[in-house]
């Protein structure tokens, strides 16, 4: 299990835009399953919507985007990356995400040619299927290799 401050050793993203709170398994280069715990107090919230409060839709996606990344950087290089999220296939959204949920995002890798990778892609609340897709990603080598947090 890798915890929130382990999830900012590993993706380059920072508040507000990390979508992660924990990675809950991983298996490197392969698979990896996290969640985030949607709260009340997200800044899309004020305007999306102020009587009716719904995650955006693209914020799923970012966020099933990021445990790609999680999946692909833990592969076992000394290698810095930065993940870069470049396209999207078949993205279904099925179920509003509301304050109080929790989603568990579950990411399988199916293929990688080079640093681009393909992966599907679930969301899930109280295990209702609320999201899914197929994300293509490319991993850029980060030559400053500033991402990692002061341990």
């Amino acid at each position: 299990m890798i915890d929130a401050v382990g999830v900012q050793k590993v993706l380059p993203h920072r508040f507000p835009f990390l979508l992660i709170d924990r990675v809950l398994e991983v298996e490197p280069g392969k698979r990896a399953v996290a969640i985030k715990n949607v709260t009340v107090n997200e800044p899309f919230f004020e305007g999306h919507f102020p009587n009716k409060p719904i995650m955006p839709g693209v914020l799923i996606i970012e966020a099933m985007a990021q445990v790609c990344g999680v999946a692909a950087m833990l592969n076992g290089e000394e290698k810095s990356w930065t993940p870069y999220f470049v396209g999207i296939d078949k993205a279904r959204f099925r179920r509003p995400v509301t304050p109080g949920d929790q989603l568990r995002i579950e990411v399988e890798i199916t293929k990688v040619r080079g640093n681009v990778g393909r992966a599907t892609c679930s969301a899930f609340v109280d295990g209702r299927l609320v999201a899914d897709g197929e994300l293509t990603f490319a991993l850029v080598e980060d030559e400053t290799n500033e991402r990692n947090i002061e341990e």
